[in-house]
């Protein structure tokens, strides 16, 4: 019988656990071969990101603060939001 650390150590973790300050570029984001990470967003603007599908998406006039549940490989060039931290 597993004991409660090694339970605990199996559950999907919904808190981020590192992060990494990013800027728009083609490059793919550090740490996200194997899956995406969230945004965080820390001005106004438009966020254009490529999801952990593949697909590219482009967030329209995020405010200041947001933090997007969404799995990105990539902030890409176009976005005008600054302040923009991947958390894993």
């Amino acid at each position: 019988m597993d004991g409660l650390q090694n339970f605990q150590a199996k559950e999907v973790r919904v808190f981020a656990h590192d992060s990494l300050t990013v800027a728009p570029s083609a490059t793919r984001i550090e740490g996200t071969n194997e899956r995406g990470c969230c945004i965080y967003v820390g001005g106004d603007g438009d966020l254009k990101v490529r999801m952990e599908s593949g697909r590219d998406t482009i967030f329209k006039n995020v405010v200041a603060g947001t933090f997007l549940p969404i799995l990105v490989t990539h902030v890409l060039p176009g976005t005008t939001a600054p302040n923009i931290v991947a958390l894993w």
